[in-house]
């Protein structure tokens, strides 16, 4: 019944589109045309370098991370301070947008990781990875970097704390890293080497130096951890980690493709002066609107930095910015549809309500402060 609602509205706001923007326009034409566009940016620029290492990572978490650790460290019966700070800074290293983080959330919520302390690696890992931090701070100030980092953290743990006590999920008691499963054990030195080459490629690939240099290392990075699976881990452990990628894979590609798509060909209906006229004053209603168009709209990892730079320069107000700068790089149409799948409707939307309602009030207050 669910699949039958959303197929229908769907198809009713494809039809609303199309009855009241003809085919032949240029405004359609330009919509389908930046969908595409924003489609081809995001298979060369993301797929190879950015997915598919996340994908590979977290068919790992799911093979050989044992549930105790998850639990250990991220379950719901982990003491708070510790689960809610682990998570809120585990995804400073990694260059990840919002889709990126996706295999990796669904992989330590499927080792066991609670509601809460997931919640907060999902918003807090694309917020706070060191490129973006760095960036921001050398193109739109230290004063709103600080910010930024600040508020992303704290608003990652409200975040994860509002979700596990809107639903409080059921927990489960709780390091090797093994796969107990299959009665396979391997040293941890060599599975904990074999995880961080992978993770390094995402490392790599966020940091800002020669590309020749930069695809050398990321190529030397995916041999290693070729090498490794083949020389140390068994035949039937190598097919159950790629058999695991595989199942994100197809689980989340999909949808991520279709919602970057959308994001891309509603951008032409949305006019630029009509957004900087709305956020240009440090209100409620200016917050809200940059907090929402940042839920919505996608940002590939670091580009949310140019845009807001551009629309600054127009007359956005910083307090709208730091909204935007939350709520942006943390949720998207991709990134909610993904979501949907792993936590199901409910949770999604409060999901996203929640980071939109901080990401109005922190703007708020970072606006009134400066």
């Amino acid at each position: 019944m669910k699949k039958e609602l959303w197929l229908g509205l769907g198809l009713l706001s494809l039809f609303l589109i199309f009855y009241f923007v003809p085919l032949d326009s240029p405004v359609m034409g330009g919509a389908i045309l930046a969908g595409l566009a924003l489609l081809n940016e995001y298979a060369r620029e993301h797929i190879l370098t950015c997915l598919v290492p996340a994908f590979f990572i977290a068919g790992a978490i799911a093979v050989f991370v044992q549930k105790d650790v998850v639990l250990k460290y991220l379950g719901g019966k982990t003491k708070k301070y510790i689960s809610y700070s682990i998570a809120s800074v585990s995804g400073t290293i990694l260059a990840v947008c919002s889709c990126t983080i996706l295999p990796l959330f669904a992989g330590i919520r499927k080792r066991g990781a609670g509601l809460g302390p997931a919640i907060t690696f999902l918003f807090s890992g694309p917020a706070i990875n060191i490129a973006a931090i760095f960036l921001t701070m050398s193109v739109l100030g230290i004063e709103i970097g600080t910010a930024r980092v600040v508020a992303a953290i704290s608003m990652s743990i409200l975040v994860g704390l509002s979700m596990q006590f809107i639903f409080k999920e059921k927990t489960e008691a709780g390091g090797l890293f093994i796969n107990e499963e299959q009665g396979e054990k391997y040293k941890n030195s060599t599975v904990l080497f074999f995880m961080l080459s992978m993770v390094a490629i995402l490392v790599v690939n966020g940091l800002s130096f020669a590309s020749d240099l930069k695809y050398f290392l990321m190529f030397c990075l995916a041999l290693t951890t070729a090498i490794i699976s083949i020389v140390y881990f068994k035949r039937k452990t190598n097919k159950e980690w790629l058999a695991e990628t595989w199942k994100f894979t197809k689980l989340l590609l999909p949808l991520l493709f279709i919602g970057v798509f959308v994001a891309g060909f509603i951008m032409p209906f949305l006019p630029e002066s009509l957004i900087v006229n709305l956020v240009g004053e440090n209100s409620i209603l200016g917050n809200l609107v940059a907090s929402v168009f940042g839920a919505f709209m996608y940002f590939s990892t670091l580009t949310e930095v140019p845009i807001l730079q551009a629309l600054m320069t127009k007359g956005m107000s910083k307090g709208p910015a730091l909204a935007l700068l939350l709520a942006g790089p943390s949720l998207s149409l991709p990134n909610l549809l993904v979501i949907r799948k792993v936590l199901g409707n409910r949770k999604t939307t409060a999901y996203a309500l929640l980071v939109i309602f901080y990401s109005t009030i922190a703007g708020l207050i970072f606006g009134s402060l400066i």
